[in-house]
């Protein structure tokens, strides 16, 4: 992945940029995404389980089409609430992000076969990380009107 691509689309974020849709303040949004690529590269580790046939379907949809990740859709675990804000400002939130892509592609370079768990579609490769990641950015950077393409 491309961190400096990421970090130039980004750099428009700010503390005051409001949201499209959904109750992502800017900051909740970056934690957010740095928080998947952490689970993406073992640095957060979930449980393994065998997703159900819903999930799969769902896991199908959006990786091996171009159906675009559907908005209103809840993290799984999530209460509907924002969760506390993990670090003091955006600026060091989307610094944080940017690690942890570089993480992330640090990872799957020593580790080209691993497989590590996603909370709603069990374990993913290299390869369909790299098919996930983009439309989650997407979706989520859409909501501040920042396109990802």
């Amino acid at each position: 992945m491309d961190s400096e691509k990421i970090k130039n689309r980004i750099k428009s974020l700010k503390e005051e940029s409001k949201g499209h849709f959904g109750i992502m303040t800017p900051q909740h949004m970056i934690e957010h995404l740095t928080i998947t690529m952490k689970m993406s590269s073992a640095r957060i580790k979930l449980p393994d389980f065998e997703p159900n046939e819903k999930q799969l379907a769902q896991k199908d949809l959006l990786l091996n089409t171009f159906l675009d990740f559907p908005r209103g859709i809840r993290a799984p675990g999530s209460t509907g609430e924002l969760p506390d804000l993990k670090m003091q400002n955006l600026e060091i939130a989307k610094e944080k992000f940017i690690t942890s892509i570089e993480e992330f592609n640090s990872f799957f370079e020593d580790n080209p076969e691993a497989q590590t768990i996603h909370p709603r579609f069990g374990k993913l490769n290299y390869r369909e990380w790299l098919l996930f990641h983009p439309k989650h950015f997407a979706h989520h950077l859409g909501q501040f009107g920042i396109s990802f393409d």
